[in-house]
């Protein structure tokens, strides 16, 4: 069993506003907030040790200062508690990383930079760290896509997670996007495999249902699990499913 399991609460900020899509598609969407920093002081005041927050406008190639102006609301509000952020969608290069950081993140969360520039996680992994820098690998079918889930590519997830290993990648995000936004349960199965074939810190990602998914993912050695849906439609006892996750984390 993983030590430090972490849940992530996720926060998906399109146009300024949380919202969760169903399958990536952002013709399905559903707006759950207009305060992102109202809904990350929610999930931290439950005992989120971290929050998992994506730019979908980024991730889509779209304007995304409303969402970079609620990032930094968000983060203004977590600075002083001990808790840290994740943070993706749109960092497409060594530029978007930093100022990232800049801005307070403590962990970058890359995709179509992975595919597209590979080189450039080694560089990154060296200049910050592996403890600040994971891969969201979003997946259907085994095949990894980009470009907020819009694009295909022909690449298996798994190969691509054994060359990040190589590379020096620590943490890794595994999505099956057929399953995203559904609350039908995750691919625990392929989540897995990429785990034991790697060696990785790999978060499950995709799904999730209920409190048996989260402890199905604990008993089999994963690093953690973002949910969202499911969350904040009220499917989880908060206490349980942010035991022990109250802890301040040594990066910054």
């Amino acid at each position: 069993m993983k030590e430090n399991f972490i849940v992530f609460p996720a926060i998906d900020l399109r146009r300024g506003l949380v919202v969760r899509l169903r399958e990536g598609d952002p013709a399905r969407q559903t707006v759950y907030s207009p305060s992102p920093a109202d809904t990350a002081r929610n999930w931290i005041d439950a005992g989120a040790a971290w929050l998992h927050v994506i730019n979908l406008d980024g991730a889509f190639d779209q304007p995304d200062a409303a969402n970079r102006n609620a990032l930094q609301s968000i983060l203004n509000g977590v600075h002083d508690t001990g808790r840290s952020v994740q943070f993706g969608g749109g960092l497409r290069s060594l530029r978007a990383v930093g100022e990232a950081f800049e801005m307070g993140v403590n962990r970058v969360v890359l995709s179509t930079l992975a595919v597209e520039r590979p080189a450039l996680i080694t560089e990154l992994v060296r200049q910050y760290g592996s403890e600040r820098v994971a891969v969201s690998l979003d997946a259907r079918d085994g095949k990894v896509q980009v470009h907020g889930w819009q694009s295909a590519t022909t690449i298996q997830a798994i190969d691509l997670a054994q060359q990040l290993r190589d590379a020096g990648l620590a943490w890794l995000v595994y999505t099956d996007i057929s399953r995203d936004g559904l609350q039908v349960g995750l691919n625990l199965d392929s989540t897995h495999e990429i785990a034991q074939a790697t060696g990785l810190n790999v978060i499950a990602s995709g799904g999730v249902k209920s409190q048996a998914d989260i402890d199905a993912a604990r008993r089999m050695g994963l690093a953690g699990v973002i949910t969202g849906r499911a969350l904040y439609e009220g499917a989880f006892n908060l206490n349980e499913l942010f035991r022990d996750q109250i802890r301040k984390d040594d990066i910054s």
